[in-house]
């Protein structure tokens, strides 16, 4: 599966020691973040993170790109909720577009560990058939 990891800055601590919690799961997935994301994830994990340019220079939109093409099957998307003026349009598009395909998405921890957990028992294999690797 493709995983896409993302995180407001107050959320990046969070998002680092939720993958350290569940790397064991994380790290037989492609994994893609923005780039200070996927940098202190790599930095603090090891594990194999592709990453895009940061948010402020576009990476929620090459990660909404992927999520249109279909390309990424599940979105852990660490929002911060107490500054929403500052994020609202990447939130909403990203938002929009998992939505629209049918992308699962969890907007704080406990949502992705109930989706981590879900990946980890197959129950996000249909996935593998509506995006077949090829």
């Amino acid at each position: 599966m493709n995983i896409a990891l993302i995180a407001h800055d107050k959320k990046k601590e969070l998002i680092v020691q939720f993958c350290i919690a569940y790397k064991g799961i994380l790290e037989k997935h492609s994994l893609y973040a923005t780039a200070t994301t996927g940098k202190i994830i790599i930095e603090n994990t090891k594990m194999n993170v592709y990453r895009f340019l940061s948010g402020a220079q576009g990476g929620d939109q090459q990660i909404a790109a992927r999520i249109s093409y279909n390309e990424i099957d599940l979105v852990l998307f660490f929002r911060d909720p107490l500054e929403p003026e500052n994020y609202e349009t990447d939130i909403a598009s990203i938002t929009r577009l998992c939505d629209v395909h049918n992308i699962p998405l969890a907007t704080n921890v406990a949502t992705a560990e109930v989706l981590i957990h879900g990946l980890e028992r197959g129950d996000l294999d249909w996935r593998d058939i509506l995006n077949p690797k090829h």
